[in-house]
């Protein structure tokens, strides 16, 4: 079997570690495309350096989020391959690019079937297109399967649990002997998502964080430090800027925290693995069993305060997500159902 996976961002490149894994052990052959979406060092190469990704058979170096542009590029390749299946993760620009780009050809969504229901995040309509399109739907939970069969997607749908389970499981404790040491307490925060990198919003959390009366320490995304040079917003003296983490720095970090503040789906669910409660800075997440658990709380600029001096983790929170053995389910599913 041969498969083909679509890869793009700093959460897909997480994600397609622990399912290179499982691909190797089950004896598929896999080739790694890379759109280039991020291609700073950072943001990229150095997630292939710690993770054991395989070099991208194919890197387009696109530097773009464009879903067109990067369609048109992963069909070439798509049609020149002809993979048993094409696989795509999670909710970029990159997945929609990918599931479009297969060109007729079977392809497998990783993450299928998660809902926010906020239709003005692009995520969420790349994720609904991409259900509509995906042969094979690899879902997280029972919630997201019931959800896809309200849609009435045509798709084979296969809960397997979450492939960021797995990646937590095989890599906190490598990223625990690797920790850096931050002395003292300190809060976790990111913030990437586009609408919070509008100027005004940007501007209203900087403010709300620095009357927050705690340390942040702050892996900048570029994108984010474009919006803070650009619009002259200073950061308050209690947030601690520092450069994009690669994958174990951001592990271990987040597991030394008292707290995390993320606008991440990804980090959502890190951070419950973990056990560290979670500030989500949107009105919604399609990780909702984490707030239903008690371990999150959505908030805004405006309320963000009330949520920090709330936030806390609850002793008898369930298991989330899949027991961290999501590829090699996946891995199974794709012997399963593949074309004859």
């Amino acid at each position: 079997m041969r498969v083909l996976s679509v890869i793009g961002n700093r959460p897909q490149f997480i994600k397609s570690a622990p399912l290179t894994l499982a691909l190797r052990a089950a004896g598929i052959d896999e080739k790694v495309l890379h759109t280039g979406q991020h291609w700073d060092p950072e943001m990229s190469q150095v997630f292939f350096d710690e993770l054991d990704i395989p070099e991208p058979a194919y890197r387009l170096d696109l530097r773009t989020n464009n879903i067109t542009v990067m369609a048109a590029a992963i069909a070439a390749v798509a049609c020149a391959e002809q993979p048993d299946w094409v696989i795509v993760f999670g909710d970029a620009n990159s997945t929609l690019a990918g599931a479009r780009g297969a060109s007729g050809l079977p392809v497998a969504h990783i993450e299928a079937g998660l809902r926010s229901f906020d239709l003005s995040m692009p995520e969420e309509r790349n994720r609904i297109e991409v259900d509509k399109l995906a042969t094979l739907l690899l879902c997280p939970d029972e919630r997201s399967a019931a959800q896809l069969a309200t849609e009435g997607v045509a798709g084979e749908v296969a809960v397997v649990g979450d492939v960021m389970a797995d990646a937590t499981r095989i890599f906190a404790p490598i990223a625990r002997r690797r920790a850096a040491s931050h002395d003292g307490a300190y809060a976790v925060l990111t913030i990437h998502r586009q609408a919070n990198t509008e100027p005004d919003r940007l501007h209203a959390i900087s403010a709300a964080l620095g009357e927050a009366g705690r340390r942040f320490v702050f892996p900048v995304h570029p994108r984010t430090r474009h919006a803070l040079d650009e619009n002259g917003i200073a950061l308050p003296p209690n947030v601690e800027a520092v450069d994009p983490l690669g994958y174990l720095e951001m592990l271990a970090l987040v597991e030394g925290a008292e707290l995390v503040v993320t606008d991440s789906g990804g980090l959502q669910k890190e951070a419950y693995w973990l056990r560290v409660p979670c500030v989500t800075l949107r009105p919604s997440t399609e990780w909702v069993d984490t707030v239903r658990a008690g371990a999150n709380a959505l908030a805004d600029a405006e309320d963000l305060g009330e949520a920090l001096e709330r936030a806390s983790f609850p002793t008898d929170a369930p298991e989330l997500y899949g027991d961290g053995h999501a590829a090699a389910r996946i891995a199974d599913s794709l012997y399963t159902l593949a074309r004859p």
